[in-house]
């Protein structure tokens, strides 16, 4: 377990180990799972994803996580994103997409518009302002089209009933609306948590080593063809024809995880229950990222 105090000279630690930069398997998430950095509620995760180890402080950011995961055009995902404090250029400029001349805001002059104290910390004889993050910023590319940013907050339930948290969650969010990008406040009440169970449970094929499209098509056609056989039978069948148990487990969660074999989610652990299948709509409204849903109010 880390520790929780930050310092100055913590914070000026973190600075020199570029914490916070970066993009691809070259990003360093700005709060770690090591000691001496801030313990979380809950479990932490290292989740190795693409050449690079995710940096998640608790199980609803694993959950968060997956959702992202799950996303169409998926380009990038940076955890544990660090806010810069004074005038910056775009956070897509990493990817050579926006102009480094144009610069945006940093939290001290946001928090000084909005008429709020921007956190600080003390030690040493020390003060400094506190460097504010965001948990996920999702870095989405469709075809023919430029990158997309969705800046993405992961809260307890009943967060913004504080008013200093909502203070400094308001402090986030118009950090990200000033660049003209989406913000998004999830908490355990804008998803179902059977979803988020089966992701965790799927999540070993889903992330395995990539099967090929043919073999993701082959699973969906049995699947559709076999509607209401239990989940082992379609598994036999499908590792029948791929000769592999694991190799037919990754091709049925593959093809669910991105969208290509809407099935309910909210389904239980047990193997002899059937896959239900369900539209697209419905599928991807299981996703409050996808669907774009957020705790946030403006009240």
């Amino acid at each position: 377990m880390g520790s929780k105090r930050f310092t100055p000279a913590k914070l000026d630690r973190f600075d020199r180990e570029g914490r916070g930069t970066g993009a691809y398997e070259g990003y360093v998430p700005y709060h770690q799972v090591r000691r001496g950095d801030p313990s979380s509620l809950g479990r932490s995760h290292l989740l190795v994803l693409d050449d690079r180890i995710r940096e998640l402080l608790s199980d609803g950011e694993l959950g968060t996580q997956y959702f992202v995961l799950m996303l169409l055009g998926l380009d990038d995902s940076l955890e544990q994103y660090r806010l810069d404090l004074v005038s910056h250029p775009h956070a897509l400029a990493a990817y050579y997409e926006r102009d480094t001349a144009v610069l945006y805001p940093g939290t001290l002059q946001l928090a000084e518009e909005l008429g709020m104290k921007h956190p600080m910390v003390h030690g040493g004889g020390d003060s400094a302002p506190w460097r504010a993050t965001t948990d996920f910023v999702v870095i989405l590319r469709l075809p023919r089209q430029p990158r997309k940013l969705i800046a993405v907050a992961f809260k307890p339930s009943g967060c913004l009933e504080r008013r200093r948290t909502r203070e400094l969650l308001c402090l986030e969010r118009e950090f990200w609306l000033r660049q003209g990008e989406e913000w998004l406040l999830i908490t355990p009440d804008q998803f179902d948590k059977r979803v988020r169970l089966t992701l965790c449970r799927t999540a070993a094929w889903a992330l395995d080593d990539q099967v090929s499209a043919e073999e993701r098509q082959l699973a969906k056609a049995i699947v559709n063809r076999r509607q209401g056989d239990s989940l082992t039978e379609l598994l036999d069948v499908i590792a029948g024809e791929l000769h592999s148990l694991r190799r037919a487990q990754a091709a049925l969660w593959q093809a669910v995880w991105k969208g290509e074999l809407p099935v309910d989610l909210r389904r239980g652990w047990r193997p002899y229950a059937a896959l239900d299948h369900i539209s697209e709509e419905d599928f991807w409204s299981l996703n409050p990222i996808a669907s774009r849903r957020s705790a946030w109010t403006s009240t």
